[in-house]
């Protein structure tokens, strides 16, 4: 990309907490915020965010008639988008875009409204409005009182990154100049789970570390899901407070050779980390934030990517998925919040039971991968 994008905040709301120090602060932990919920009757892996934070999201949730209905996936967009905005100094009513995906949409309220509808035969009033997936936009539209472009999509897990896309074109096209990015999802439901297991991917082994993201010996599925909303603003250019830049982006998808699989070699991610390092070297690349959902394949096709872009001198290699579960479409914008803390505090995040890395020079360039169902691959090239 011949001009940088500034991000010039970065909120996010999920196992790890909410303050920046506080998020940073974990990620110095080797601890995981995996714990388990009783679903239909039996212990199930999950990650979920802080008791107080849900109190946060209630507290929303009553503070305005028109917020009773909406789902969890909408409140904590909201409560993010204000922490962004506020910290990047935009104004109410400022005209700024805005792209905030999720995989799954209001899956509590759909799930909810559905039993309704098996039991009574009737739905209440309120159901499509709420549980259509433009409502996370509009509604972060409607409390910001913004007024540039409103767009919600659903590209599975690499939903946040597409979002990251999205802006950057209307961005460099001129058509506008800041754009608030990111996911936000709300999957902690006992049919969510019950999908995820159908597909014998999740995780169930009791063991110190239930999702093993990076761990490329493993012999089980290990995926775990969480719950987490993260946005971003980007600006248009060089700016005093920015906190990285995005430098570079890349895409591509694959030719499905299953319903939920990658190639064996990710040849989408090959595709997309070369596209987003431009005229970079291999050699340039500091550290890649892989999305590793922790699964066998999921975790193996990637690196095996990265080898064949990389060859023998590897990046550093570091994932966040064994610290906070798989959050959908919330998870590429959470995987740029840890590269983006990585590049302001000097300091590589390991994956405490992979294979140890040699950190031997600062850190200025990292990819950030993320994929989802049907193999489109997006990396983000952050530069310090």
């Amino acid at each position: 990309m011949k001009q940088k994008i500034a991000i010039t905040s970065l909120a996010s709301l999920s196992p790890l907490g909410n303050s920046p120090e506080g998020i940073w602060n974990n990620y110095l932990s080797p601890k995981t915020f995996i714990s388990t919920k009783n679903v239909n009757g039996k212990e199930e892996f999950v990650a979920t965010i802080p008791s107080g934070l849900r109190t946060t999201i209630n507290d929303l949730r009553q503070s305005d008639n028109k917020y009773k209905s909406l789902d969890e996936t909408v409140l904590m967009a909201i409560l993010v988008s204000r922490q962004a905005v506020h910290q990047a100094g935009w104004k109410e009513g400022e005209d700024f875009g805005i792209n905030i995906g999720s995989s799954r949409g209001a899956t509590q309220l759909f799930e909810q409204f559905h039993q309704e509808y098996l039991e009574t035969g009737v739905t209440p009033t309120l159901t499509s409005p709420v549980t259509t997936l433009g409502n996370v936009s509009s509604w972060v539209a409607h409390d910001l009182k913004s007024t540039g472009v409103e767009i919600s999509h659903s590209i599975t897990c690499s939903t946040a990154l597409h979002a990251v896309l999205n802006a950057v074109a209307w961005l460099k096209s001129g058509l506008s100049t800041k754009f608030l990015v990111g996911g936000s999802e709300a999957p902690l439901t006992d049919f969510t789970i019950a999908q995820m297991k159908a597909l014998k991917i999740y995780a169930y082994q009791e063991q110190d570390f239930p999702c093993r993201a990076l761990d490329f010996e493993k012999t089980k599925n290990t995926m775990v899901l969480g719950e987490a909303a993260s946005v971003a603003c980007l600006e248009l250019g060089e700016k005093e407070n920015a906190l990285a830049y995005v430098s570079g982006i890349g895409f591509a998808t694959d030719t499905l050779e299953h319903n939920i699989s990658i190639s064996e070699e990710a040849e989408c991610f090959q595709k997309s980390m070369k596209m987003a390092m431009g005229t970079l070297a291999p050699s340039d690349i500091d550290a890649i934030v892989m999305h590793a959902p922790g699964t066998i394949k999921g975790d193996l096709s990637e690196y095996k990517a990265i080898q064949k872009v990389f060859g023998n001198n590897l990046p550093l290699l570091t994932t966040n998925k064994w610290k906070m579960g798989h959050t959908f479409g919330a998870s590429g914008m959470l995987s740029i919040e840890l590269a983006v803390m990585m590049l302001q505090h000097q300091e590589f995040i390991e994956v405490p039971f992979a294979t140890p890395q040699v950190k031997g020079r600062a850190l200025s360039n990292i990819l950030v991968n993320a994929v989802g169902f049907g193999g489109n691959a997006v990396t983000i090239l952050l530069t310090k």
